[in-house]
């Protein structure tokens, strides 16, 4: 019996493709995962006592400061080393997000400020910045109208 081309390529691929530790890939994602939202949260219990920032104010410092650091690992080369042991836990959103704002600008650096850094910044990161504007105009509005009634 012959076989099809597409068992052919099936097969080649099962025999070609590495297998991986699942368990242990899921431990890392979670320690390291757990790692980054466990500083963030240290961040916000001692921004809290040290800096007495409570509400908004607190909830902001600690994005802002969790932004910086994923930026400054990526910009040293730390966080693709964190994101090739952790897989998907380095995908945290808030340093995660940084990350991918800041991989495509040092990657298009070559290119120049205009058509590398700031054309390249938004690549992965820019639909989801349209998104996130574009639902919260469409909840403004459903607010404002539900405002007017």
């Amino acid at each position: 019996m012959k076989q099809k081309p597409n068992e052919k390529y099936l097969q080649f691929v099962s025999a070609t493709t590495p297998t991986t530790k699942e368990r242990r890939t899921l431990l890392h994602a979670f320690f390291i995962g757990g790692t980054i939202c466990s500083v963030g949260q240290f961040l916000r219990y001692m921004l809290s006592y040290w800096a007495g920032l409570s509400g908004d104010t607190l909830a902001g410092t600690v994005s802002v400061i969790l932004i910086f650091l994923g930026s400054l690992l990526t910009g040293l080369g730390v966080y693709d080393r964190i994101g090739k042991f952790s897989g998907g836990g380095s995908i945290v959103p808030i340093t995660g997000f940084a990350n991918s704002v800041v991989s495509p600008a040092m990657e298009f650096k070559s290119e120049g400020y205009v058509y590398g850094v700031a054309a390249k910044m938004f690549v992965i990161a820019g639909p989801i910045i349209v998104y996130g504007v574009l639902s919260s105009v469409v909840i403004g509005l459903i607010y404002y109208v539900a405002y007017l009634f």
